[in-house]
């Protein structure tokens, strides 16, 4: 099953009641809240679905009943999927077990503490064959030069550069979803980050990250864990909006931070004036600074599935879902191909090319018009990679 037919499969829960899909005046959501309630909930739908479609009076007691029957079906149908949910869950479970040998033993290569054969280095499909040589038999003694000087100019590797250094953080800065979160005081913690790990839940359902670090200055954990709690079966009180397995819930770690070393937090200074003596004083408070380790301290959630979400709230969950969802079915399981940058979403490449069109429109004057396109277009990935760059804002912390 592939990772984009299983993102199908997920959707993120923001909170039972929607807020700003369907706008009714005050008297239509009283009047339909307590027509839900009712019996009469289908015939209330038919007439409204007439009424906004002028398709006429609505239909006889015969075909409403007919509606009903086929209301039914699909809950039953439901029902059925929900179980295919739950057991495709548990295929997941057993297949997170097979691929953790190859993860364990990348984790290795990117450390240092395994060094690959030459028949582990051997690709065995071709690759780079689209550059196009035209005038290949005219250059040979050209490009033999070329080769020379370059391989002349190439430094001696170094035998003190164990694994990949920064893998992760690569990562991180090539995927926009996760580089918007990452400021440039987390690069620093980031480049001790070893290895991500996705553990299968069945009790409470669902999959938790382990983010695994290296000793470093900044906290004393070893390892930082991110929990996903799921929903795998319709709701009793409206399950004809089941759309498939939703996160319900997150639950973050506490970070054992060094003293100083705090980057989730920001000491500002502010002057506060006496209202009767005139006198100024400058006062110390602590506020939450944009980082990427916020990640570990989401928004709680009430324990009462009923209670009502603030929209504020449902904005950062959503967002913390997305992100959860993207590094367990994407990061981890693709993670050389997002270093490399094969693997990062056509949809987020051309995201970013649009932004940059529109700065290109704004400052034309700035970029040469003798730039080939696939000149531009490096530029504005090297750009984009980059997220301390004047042309890259940074994106408010989730």
């Amino acid at each position: 099953m592939s990772c984009r037919r299983k993102d199908k499969m997920f959707s993120a829960k923001q909170n039972k009641k929607k807020t700003g899909e369907e706008s009714f005046s005050e008297s239509e959501s009283g009047q339909e809240e307590g027509i839900v309630k009712s019996d009469d909930l289908v015939q209330h739908l038919i007439r409204r679905m007439h009424a906004e479609n002028n398709a006429g009076p609505p239909p006889p007691e015969s075909v409403r009943r007919r509606i009903k029957a086929l209301r039914l079906l699909q809950k039953e149908f439901m029902d059925i999927e929900a179980k295919f949910y739950s057991e495709v869950h548990q295929l997941e479970c057993k297949y997170t077990k097979l691929y953790q040998p190859l993860f364990e033993k990348r984790a290795q290569v990117v450390i240092g503490t395994y060094e690959p054969t030459d028949e582990e280095c051997h690709i065995p499909w071709p690759e780079d064959e689209e550059e196009e040589l035209p005038n290949a038999v005219e250059n040979i003694a050209l490009e033999d030069k070329t080769k020379n000087e370059i391989k002349s100019a190439e430094p001696p590797m170094d035998p003190n550069v164990k694994g990949i250094p920064d893998f992760w953080l690569t990562i991180f800065k090539n995927v926009p979803k996760l580089g918007d979160m990452v400021q440039e005081h987390d690069e620093p913690i980031l480049k001790s980050l070893q290895d991500i790990k996705v553990e299968m839940n069945d009790e409470p359902l669902g999959f938790t990250l382990e983010f695994h670090f290296a000793p470093n200055e900044y906290f004393e954990n070893s390892v930082l864990t991110k929990q996903y709690s799921m929903k795998f079966k319709p709701d009793e009180e409206d399950p004809l909006k089941f759309e498939g397995p939703e996160i319900y819930a997150c639950k973050g770690c506490n970070i054992d931070w060094k003293k100083g070393k705090n980057v989730t937090v920001k000491t500002i200074k502010k002057k506060q004036k006496h209202k009767s003596r005139g006198s100024v004083r400058t006062v110390s408070k602590t506020v939450q600074a944009d980082s990427f380790f916020n990640f570990f301290n989401p928004p709680a959630v009430p324990d009462d599935p009923n209670s009502t979400i603030g929209s504020d709230t449902q904005v950062l969950l959503a967002l913390d879902f997305e992100v959860g969802h993207y590094i367990r079915e994407r990061v981890v399981s693709r993670a050389v191909l997002l270093y490399t940058g094969e693997g990062v979403d056509d949809f987020d490449e051309d995201y970013e090319e649009e932004e940059e069109e529109e700065d290109e429109e704004e400052s034309s004057s700035e970029e040469s018009d003798e730039e080939t396109p696939a000149e531009r277009k490096r530029n504005r990935k090297n750009k984009a990679n980059n997220p301390a760059s004047a042309d890259n804002p940074e994106c408010k912390q989730q």
